[in-house]
């Protein structure tokens, strides 16, 4: 009944055609990257409506929206705009590991080929608002569209 194991090994063909194929696949692409060939590039889209905004925490939970003349947005209520909520935090933890305070203006863009995008020029970072879905960017589209309301 004890048969002994038979122990084959792998092919030494299919191993080298697999490592020639790994390297092949690595100077293809280092040789489209620079000469290149083979690449798409997409046209730089021009800005078609931008608006610099403030955010600041309110002492009932919201967080008020404003235009550079003080003027209110929007007024987000606590326990919503949860994906607002989440990207202006990352942006605010930002800036205060650079030491930033509040008072530069947060940049909203929508760009001609449709995206939209929130930039912290301060930190020089840039959040394409699209990637996230219709649904989670249209919150910050209504704040680049919306007319600014008394406070």
């Amino acid at each position: 009944m004890s048969e002994a194991i038979q122990i084959r090994p792998f092919p030494r063909g299919a191993l080298i055609a697999a490592a020639g194929l790994v390297a092949l696949s690595i100077v293809a692409a280092g040789a489209g990257r620079l000469s290149g060939v083979g690449v798409t590039r997409m046209p730089a889209a021009v800005p078609v409506q931008s608006r610099a905004l403030h955010f600041s925490d309110r002492h009932d939970g919201a967080v008020e929206v404003t235009d550079t003349d003080a003027r209110v947005v929007a007024v987000l209520p606590p326990g919503t705009n949860g994906f607002a909520r989440g990207v202006m935090r990352g942006l605010a933890r930002a800036r205060k590991l650079e030491d930033i305070g509040q008072q530069p203006p947060f940049i909203l863009t929508r760009w001609a080929d449709g995206r939209l995008s929130l930039e912290d020029p301060s930190t020089k970072q840039h959040i394409n608002l699209e990637a996230f879905g219709a649904t989670n960017s249209a919150v910050f589209a209504r704040l680049l569209t919306g007319e600014s309301s008394k406070p």
